[in-house]
């Protein structure tokens, strides 16, 4: 019997004592066993996974103050002010 887990997922949470390597071991064995059109959607699916976890990174490092603006201070900065790293002493 399948039943599906609709419960949220905590990202947060190690709760799960389970590692990568053995997490990655159970999807590609599931691979093997989806449909073209299935594997279509996992592909769609890890997408967005991966935009919106890029998309919470992005948030907490515009939520530090000024760093946007540092950012685009030192974009400004023209190279001729820059000092190579391999002759500082």
């Amino acid at each position: 019997m399948n039943t599906i887990d609709n419960s949220p997922i905590d990202d947060s949470s190690s709760s799960v004592a389970i590692s990568v390597t053995e997490l990655q071991r159970q999807l590609s064995e599931s691979l093997q066993q989806l449909s073209p059109e299935r594997l279509q959607v996992l592909a769609d699916f890890a997408a967005y996974l991966a935009n919106a976890e890029s998309e919470a990174a992005t948030q907490e490092l515009l939520a530090i103050p000024g760093l946007l603006e540092r950012v685009k201070q030192n974009q400004a900065t023209p190279k001729t002010h820059y000092t190579n790293f391999r002759t500082l002493e």
